[in-house]
């Protein structure tokens, strides 16, 4: 079943305590440290609330989103269509979709592109105001009736995440002051190398994005991702040239993450 934005259950209630969300986390986290990512993933959608599974639909995506389908085909997922995607990549989520039987997923599309951005030119200016406006803005308002949501990071895929644990207090950045959201963010696939994601995608025969075979194996808007080369960093091909790691949506102390910041 398709859910819009606008069908999304609102707040429900107000956020834990710091105090009571650390103390979740840590015994999570305490819980599940040398369990696999397929317990992890059962335990976020059991144990951590109501959560929900953030999905771009990109070059790994589908190793989440089958588990998800395994242990719940209901669970939500959310999918954020900054409307400068992939062709193949909206192709793609059409697809997985319907093979894996989701019968939960919400697109979230920005209300305010026409009003902010009416010539798709902002991110000429500032790829940080294009990320906030298509990506981080509507997902924050997608995920206010959620206590947490699963992501597809992983340790190996930058410094920023290098120290990645299962569990996390999600933090935004507002202003100079770090603010706790109340939310959980679960990582179920922090320890997996790149041979665990193409061992689970081998063994369960799941379809590849199209674009990984021409050289991308990290893959965001169209207009910011570009192909990898030999021995270049995956993600090497986002934001090229820039110094920027993450689209927002991620922090880590409150601040997005640039390369420089951990250098």
């Amino acid at each position: 079943m398709l859910h819009l934005a606008e069908n999304i259950p609102g707040a429900r209630g107000p956020a834990p305590g710091e105090r009571e969300l650390t103390q979740k986390v840590a015994a999570l986290n305490a819980r599940y440290r040398h369990h696999s990512a397929t317990a992890v993933m059962q335990g976020a959608l059991q144990e951590a609330g109501h959560v929900a599974l953030v999905s771009s639909f990109g070059a790994e995506s589908v190793v989440l989103l089958h588990m998800a389908a395994v242990i719940d085909p209901m669970t939500p997922v959310i999918f954020v269509d900054t409307q400068l995607l992939f062709t193949e990549t909206l192709v793609y989520q059409t697809e997985v979709t319907e093979r894996l039987g989701l019968r939960n997923l919400h697109i979230i599309r920005a209300d305010d592109i026409n009003e902010k951005d009416p010539h798709g030119a902002l991110r000429f200016n500032s790829t940080d105001a294009c990320c906030a406006l298509r990506k981080t803005a509507p997902l924050q308002k997608a995920l206010s009736g959620y206590d947490g949501w699963i992501t597809g990071r992983k340790r190996f895929q930058a410094g920023s995440r290098a120290a990645m644990d299962f569990f996390e207090i999600e933090k935004t950045a507002d202003g100079a002051t770090d603010r706790i959201t109340g939310r959980i963010k679960i990582n179920p696939l922090a320890h997996w190398a790149p041979d665990d994601v193409r061992t689970y995608m081998d063994e369960n025969r799941l379809p590849r994005h199209p674009l990984v075979a021409k050289g991308y194996p990290s893959i965001g808007c169209a207009p910011c991702t570009s192909p990898v080369k030999e021995g270049e960093d995956p993600r090497a091909g986002r934001w090229r040239d820039q110094t920027k790691e993450e689209c927002g949506i991620h922090v880590v102390d409150g601040q997005f993450i640039r390369t420089g910041a951990n250098t």
